[in-house]
């Protein structure tokens, strides 16, 4: 296995071995279930039957609830990319990929990109599923490049975190029961479907400092205006994603590394 490659041959490695996990799909379809079904379920939930109990001044529900969504199903990308990794991890593929002239690099560039490849897919079924039910996101030029900056930022932190997780548990069994317990309450504590501020004192103190809100409330910001309140990250969404992202990034990426390079020596 190389461990040292020209930028060209990291490239071409890299984009070969995400078209191999993509080519995957058709045969498993069931692993895109949390970037198409599982956010379509959330919509039509929360819109259609707990909606008309939940009010929030000076916007529409529509226009609140669509951007908790996108920053939801970004942080539930976690969850698909630890467990991609962690089934990559477990059933033999990585061993296989060690009699192959494979970069160690190309290896897990290539399910980043990969999973980043299917949340691109989850995101565009949001966007494209709240357009059609009558979320109106008022975004100029300047605005609407500086929430796709955002979003690919969040994108890229968050898989690196699945990643790095699905190298440390078991199964995908076990990045699931991870997820259900880590990101799927602070999901829900962002103000993803309530404002923060009616929240009660201990998840109104999470949610106040949790990255998940900071997308969240910079997402609203960017299409509607809408302005949070409550905490220094809350007052400042978008410098907050990005001080967010920087340390999950700088500290996921080379924890992988190291992680997946002790495994490949093992």
């Amino acid at each position: 296995m190389n461990t040292a490659l020209h930028p060209y041959t990291y490239l071409r490695e890299t984009l070969l071995l995400t078209w191999r996990g993509l080519r995957a799909i058709p045969r498993v379809p069931e692993r895109l279930l949390d970037v198409t079904i599982q956010p379509i379920i959330f919509i039509l939930l929360f819109l259609y039957v707990f909606g008309a109990a939940i009010h929030v001044p000076h916007i529409s529900y529509k226009d609140y609830l669509f951007p908790g969504i996108l920053a939801q199903s970004l942080a539930f990308g976690i969850i698909g990319a630890g467990s991609a990794t962690s089934h990559d991890m477990n059933e033999g593929v990585i061993d296989r990929f060690r009699s192959m002239p494979v970069g160690r690099l190309s290896i897990i560039s290539g399910q980043v990109l990969g999973q980043m490849t299917e949340q691109v897919l989850g995101i565009a079924i949001t966007v494209g599923l709240g357009l059609i039910l009558g979320w109106n996101p008022h975004l100029t030029a300047r605005t609407g490049l500086e929430l796709f900056g955002l979003v690919l930022l969040a994108m890229t932190a968050f898989t690196w975190v699945g990643v790095y997780f699905g190298m440390l548990v078991r199964s995908p069994d076990a990045m699931q029961g991870v997820g259900f317990i880590i990101v799927f309450p602070l999901s829900f504590m962002a103000g993803t479907f309530v404002p923060i501020k009616d929240m009660a004192l201990i998840p109104r103190s999470i949610a106040d400092w949790d990255p998940i809100s900071a997308f969240v409330a910079s997402a609203r910001n960017l299409t509607s205006a809408y302005h949070s309140s409550g905490s220094w990250q809350l007052d400042h969404p978008e410098i907050s994603v990005v001080i967010w992202c920087a340390i999950l990034i700088g500290l996921a990426v080379p924890a992988a590394l190291h992680r997946f390079n002790n495994t490949l020596a093992a």
